[in-house]
């Protein structure tokens, strides 16, 4: 079975990213969603079947954006099953989202092979906000996903998930 690609497109790139609308309250440079399916829907629905793959073809630069995310979305499975509570997860995710992180170009960052490094100063800058505008929306929708409302605790069919490498990658450095 291949993996899912996303069905997203925009004239405008960012180091060989897409810069999709996201329908956000969050600020970025990312144009305002229309309240259709956006990337960080794509991400939450195609997760779970994609984190299977080792290896995943790059269809268009909005793939892209998918695999960052998909690699994101782990790294936030890894912090919320630390986490007994949707409310504390909310907080954890909102701190989680703007801590200092790679983006394509730094010497850690893991995917450097498929993105393209910032021209200048002016691209690096709204690459990161870009980056921290989807980890901000994302993590307050996975929240939503993970917790079950009647419980209050992570969902083990989202938890099950914390082991799997997507493309043998992580967005954390050995050993965190």
């Amino acid at each position: 079975m291949p993996a899912y690609h996303s069905n997203l497109s925009a004239p405008t790139q960012l180091c060989k990213m897409a810069l999709l609308p996201i329908n956000t309250k969050f600020k970025g440079p990312a144009p305002p969603g229309d309240g259709n399916t956006d990337i960080i829907d794509e991400t939450l629905q195609y997760f779970k079947a994609n984190v299977f793959f080792k290896n995943y073809e790059i269809k268009t630069p909005a793939d892209r954006v998918l695999i960052y995310l998909t690699l994101y979305v782990t790294e936030c499975l890894k912090k919320l099953q630390k986490i007994g509570s949707k409310e504390e997860a909310k907080k954890e995710m909102a701190t989680m989202s703007i801590l200092n992180f790679d983006i394509p170009g730094d010497a850690k960052f893991p995917l450097n092979a498929l993105y393209g490094k910032p021209q200048d100063r002016n691209e690096a800058d709204q690459c990161r906000a870009y980056m921290t505008q989807m980890r901000q929306e994302l993590g307050q929708r996975i929240v939503e996903k993970v917790y079950d409302p009647q419980t209050n605790k992570p969902s083990k069919w989202w938890m099950c998930f914390v082991k799997r490498r997507f493309m043998d990658k992580s967005l954390s450095g050995p050993g965190m």
